[in-house]
């Protein structure tokens, strides 16, 4: 069965994670991507947080699927020669390097379209333009600067960030959905163009109904979705929220059987207006049903926290499956908390193809992700992420290299 994206080939010029985020998501709907390396090197994350000696990370093979590698020393003639042949048989370049770099290698815009106007240049970048366009940027910093750390945690601590690495997937994600948009309308122009994805801007994009808060905020001085009210005191920008989901649908997360020694024994509890009269029969506090300081969602707003704590006496006599079980009988919305262990041995997500077991040739068998978004008449092979340079000659010959060219090639180290 041929895949969605049969024919666009991809120069990968990325690295560690927001770049090659995007181009293994293009790779699974089947772009051939040709990850250009540093000789000798690679990406800094083939060694980075090994687990085992010599054998390329995790955090490398986890990114990079379905790619092939090419090895060039870009700072000789001869190498930059073999990186203008690929931008001439490529569709897209994509690149994440720090500001400015691509241009220093003699790679600026106007030469790529020189080269090849046809070509999509898209870059994830920390920062668009502005006072902090040329800054360095990293996950931790776009959660910061993206209004994501401000808003999470609880109101008596630190902003904090979360493991969801929503500044480098997350912009990688976007800049896919932008690389796409852009091939499909050179389908009419019959130019290339620039992709932006900055990650701040990424962030904010999921950081949304945050700025949908502050703006109610301002208005009405209060958010009465979140813990700090009615008690609590509201200032001028949108407060940490804890557990709540900040919408109209108030939940917190609640203690299940087991919590004193499972970290994870817990459940995301929502207390749906629809399904209100089956929350109270099943925790047994059937009066709260015609009980006017209970009986609409607006009345219920100042009783959250007491609402809650008697949830919670009820979770704590079920394991958050039990609970589960229970609540889903009656619709009531909920989740329990799974821990990356459960998550791993999921055999539904084994089934779907969201986690995948993967082997490798010097590392052996590994899990990994595959690919969040399944279409119907394109399915997805996740394969081994590339050796280092693995590919090299293969697509020196595509690109017209001879056999005694590639032997020269590699004996002066430019590959």
């Amino acid at each position: 069965m041929s895949k969605a994206l049969d024919g666009v080939r991809i120069l990968d010029f990325t690295h560690v994670q927001s770049g090659p985020t995007c181009t293994q998501l293009l790779a699974w709907l089947g772009a051939d991507v040709i990850k250009l390396e540093k000789a000798g090197e690679g990406d800094a994350t083939r060694g980075q947080l090994r687990d085992i000696p010599g054998v390329d990370s995790l955090y490398f093979t986890m990114l990079n699927h379905n790619k092939r590698s090419i090895t060039v020393n870009t700072k000789d003639p001869k190498g930059k020669e073999i990186v203008e042949r690929l931008i001439r048989t490529c569709d897209v370049l994509v690149e994440n390097f720090a500001p400015g770099a691509l241009d220093r290698m003699g790679f600026t815009w106007e030469r790529v379209q020189e080269l090849n106007p046809r070509m999509i240049m898209a870059s994830v970048k920390g920062f668009g333009p502005g006072p902090y366009e040329d800054c360095k940027v990293y996950e931790n910093v776009a959660q910061c600067a993206g209004g994501a750390a401000s808003t999470t945690g609880f109101d008596d601590g630190p902003p904090l960030v979360t493991g969801a690495q929503i500044g480098d997937s997350g912009t990688g994600l976007h800049l896919a959905l932008g690389i796409v948009a852009a091939l499909y309308q050179r389908n009419t122009t019959g130019r290339g163009q620039k992709v932006l994805a900055a990650m701040q801007d990424g962030v904010l994009n999921l950081c949304r109904v945050k700025l949908r808060d502050q703006q109610r905020l301002e208005r009405t001085h209060k958010l009465t979705e979140y813990p700090q009210y009615p008690d609590g005191e509201f200032g001028d920008a949108v407060p940490r929220a804890g557990n709540a989901s900040g919408g109209g649908q108030p939940g917190w997360i609640l203690k299940c059987k087991g919590w004193e020694t499972d970290p994870n024994a817990y459940i995301y509890f929502i207390t749906q207006a629809p399904v209100w009269a089956a929350i109270c029969k099943v925790i047994g506090q059937e009066d709260w049903i015609t009980d006017e300081a209970f009986a609409t969602p607006q009345a219920r707003l100042p009783h959250l926290k007491r609402i809650f704590e008697r949830i919670e006496q009820w979770t704590m006599t079920k394991t958050k499956f039990e609970a589960m079980d229970i609540l889903n009988k009656y619709d009531i919305p909920c989740g329990p908390i799974l821990s990356m262990k459960e998550i791993a041995y999921e055999p539904a997500l084994r089934a779907t193809g969201t986690v995948v077991e993967v082997d490798h040739p010097t590392r052996g068998k590994y899990l990994s992700v595959g690919n969040p978004i399944k279409l119907s008449d394109s399915p997805t092979e996740v394969k081994r992420s590339p050796l280092l340079g693995e590919h090299t000659d293969e697509v020196l010959a595509e690109l017209g290299y001879g056999a005694a060219d590639i032997a020269a090639l590699r004996e002066t180290k430019i590959v």
